[in-house]
């Protein structure tokens, strides 16, 4: 089960979190802390293909999708996270409908892309019900259940935001607010006339096309805010950055 499009297909929000913890067992704190997903970030972060392995399986024992935002638009970087089990794939910095082209082509089986096979992880080796019922069934399930998303942080992404919202084998848009208002020219004003419309911009496009709207939030007001506003998804900070500030918070409370 994907959590974040059940979630979705029920009308309720998903929330989520970044991990540049590159450990297994903060992810299955993640886990235990209630969240619906973490993305493991493999664009700023240096992530081993061992330790993707680890922390994606400790994401499913603790009831936690694991999505990866890869560092480039390469049939590695897209097919080794799916073999290995990740419930989707977040694609930065992405400009052009034919980057989008490509990457359909690489993280989605036939007849949608041209995704290479062989029984892995995700499949428990050709072992689950998907899979032990034919290969039709197993990519059917994949496609329908492992989510693509582009994310929407450039001038040339938002452009082109209703046709690549609406193509086959996108499953919805992420967007980096940071990124895109360096993009519009007003660096991290989340609040400036432009970005207000460029987030209205892909809601509306998300919602026609019937896909997924996500969004990075810094904090629990602007989650809230993106929430109200149309998105249905909200990756909530990032997991060093609430460890240093629920540490500072004590150790500041501890001094008086």
């Amino acid at each position: 089960m994907n959590r974040v499009l059940e979630k979705y297909r029920v009308r309720q929000p998903s929330v989520g979190t970044f991990t540049h913890l590159r450990s297994s067992v903060a992810v299955e704190a993640l886990g235990t802390a209630g969240l619906d997903f973490v993305i493991l970030d493999t664009e700023h972060c240096v992530l081993n293909p061992e330790t993707m392995a680890e922390c994606i399986t400790a994401a499913g024992a603790a009831g936690l999708d694991a999505l990866v935002r890869i560092h480039s638009v390469t049939r590695e970087a897209v097919l080794h996270p799916l073999d290995l089990g990740a419930k989707g794939l977040i694609v930065p910095a992405v400009e052009t409908v034919e980057e989008v082209e490509r990457l359909v082509r690489f993280a989605k089986f036939p007849p949608v892309g041209g995704r290479g096979f062989c029984p892995t992880r995700d499949g428990l080796w050709g072992c689950d019900e998907a899979s032990l019922a034919g290969a039709a069934v197993y990519m059917d399930r994949s496609n329908r259940e492992t989510l693509l998303i582009p994310q929407c942080e450039t001038a040339g992404c938002l452009a082109n935001i209703e046709t690549i919202a609406a193509m086959e084998g996108v499953d919805g848009i992420f967007v980096g607010p940071l990124d895109l208002s360096i993009a519009l020219g007003c660096p991290m004003e989340l609040d400036a006339p432009q970005m207000r419309e460029a987030l209205a911009r892909v809601v509306a496009a998300c919602k026609a096309a019937g896909k997924l709207a996500m969004i990075f939030c810094g904090d629990v007001e602007t989650a809230r805010k993106r929430l109200a506003a149309g998105f249905d998804s909200a990756a909530l900070g990032l997991d060093v950055l609430a460890l240093i500030q629920s540490y500072r918070a004590m150790a500041e409370a501890v001094r008086g």
